[in-house]
């Protein structure tokens, strides 16, 4: 697979997975009782975002890697998920 091939289904991979991790340990201003003043209560206490991109990074990894195993070593692609739509031919 040509490596723009590889770097675009990585991007994807991790673009989905930063919004899986960014949940992940938040504490909202409302929980630690110091909401400042002109922001919502909702918003992140703490400013967090290299250990949200390390962590996103690490996981996409593990998943690009299991995905490029998958199709390099065992022939599983795309074309062999069940179809689920008919084909018109």
């Amino acid at each position: 697979m040509p490596f723009l091939s590889s770097f675009a289904v990585y991007f994807i991979i991790w673009w989905i997975t930063l919004f899986a991790v960014l949940p992940i340990g938040l504490k909202t201003q409302d929980e630690e009782k110091d909401v400042v003043p002109g922001s919502v209560g909702s918003a992140p206490a703490r400013f967090r975002g290299g250990r949200v991109v390390l962590l996103t990074t690490v996981i996409s990894g593990v998943i690009y890697a299991g995905w490029f195993i998958a199709s390099t070593y065992f022939g599983i692609s795309v074309d062999s998920l069940p179809q689920i739509m008919p084909r018109f031919d």
